[in-house]
């Protein structure tokens, strides 16, 4: 790969990795909240069953979706890092901007989690 096609997919990875962060976050956050109304549900006299069951499911549906943005960081994660490893490897990238960029967004999610 040639140094402007390596930059180029630096930056794009880069983004990529940095929203399926954000998303993962948003997701594990939704799980905790729809897991604290599931139980608030459960420990009302008054609720009906079928809350209750919707509760179950929105949960569910939060869990799987948790598990399949974790997937989904990590092949990404995985490929960046491998591009990364690629641009430091070509001395005409050892200082470039994009580069710099991807190894911060490394840091910071692998910080993160």
């Amino acid at each position: 790969m040639d140094p402007p096609a390596i930059r180029r997919q630096l930056k794009i990875k880069g983004g990529v990795v940095k929203r399926l962060y954000k998303e993962h976050g948003l997701y594990k956050t939704e799980t905790t909240e729809q897991q604290a109304k599931r139980d608030k549900l459960k420990e009302e006299k008054s609720a009906e069953e079928w809350d209750v069951k919707n509760a179950e499911k929105m949960l569910e549906e939060s869990k799987k979706m948790v598990e399949d943005s974790r997937k989904r960081l990590g092949n990404a994660l995985q490929e960046l890092r491998s591009l990364v490893k690629l641009a430091q490897d070509k001395p005409e990238l050892k200082r470039d901007d994009e580069l710099i960029n991807a190894e911060q967004v490394l840091k910071e999610v692998e910080q993160g989690d």
